[in-house]
């Protein structure tokens, strides 16, 4: 039997491969082998091809991202926010068991394609961050140099936690930036 996908139920699938593989790495043909969809079907789906997959999937992590991180930050108690941040982000990349796409992206060769959508991935979950901390009472200039340093940190802790594979590392990474950021 043949297993019937919607274009939303391939957008997962697309970004654990790009994850994997990154974008150079993701061919059609490999794409195809992963999910077991047709490179015909896949066309239909997305027919700027690979390019159009990779900006979906970049859409779809904005969403998140945007729904569970930003838009809390910006609107949310800011103390509130701030800890649901944490938690979301855990659970997002998994207790850095899942690399962040949109990093993967702005170091390889394909930043230059999507400069745009990388940097006001980086710019928004920043401003957010800095906006919760001066309704909180952190001084404009502080705020931001703490939640580039917080984003920052949320990074390098994905990047440690992979490559020693050492999930526990990216929560203990967490736990003390949020202990620190509380505490500053």
């Amino acid at each position: 039997m043949k297993t019937l996908y919607e274009r939303t139920d391939v957008v997962p699938l697309l970004a654990e491969i790009f994850r994997e593989l990154g974008f150079e790495g993701a061919t059609l043909s490999r794409i195809t082998e992963r999910t077991g969809i047709g490179k015909g079907s896949l066309y239909h789906f997305f027919p700027g091809g690979k390019e159009e997959m990779a900006a979906v999937v970049l859409a779809d992590v904005d969403t998140w991202f945007e729904q569970f991180v930003y838009e809390p930050l910006r609107r949310d108690d800011p103390a509130e926010a701030i800890a649901a941040m944490w938690k979301n982000v855990d659970v997002y990349f998994r207790s850095g068991g899942r690399i962040c796409l949109v990093g993967a992206f702005a170091l390889d060769e394909t930043r230059e394609r999507f400069a745009a959508v990388i940097n006001t991935y980086f710019q928004r979950w920043i401003d957010a961050l800095a906006d919760a901390l001066v309704r909180s009472g952190r001084p404009a200039g502080e705020a931001r140099a703490v939640a580039e340093d917080a984003v920052l940190g949320i990074q390098g802790a994905l990047v440690l936690s992979r490559a020693l594979d050492d999930k526990a590392l990216f929560k203990r990474a967490l736990d003390q930036m949020a202990k620190r950021l509380s505490a500053t």
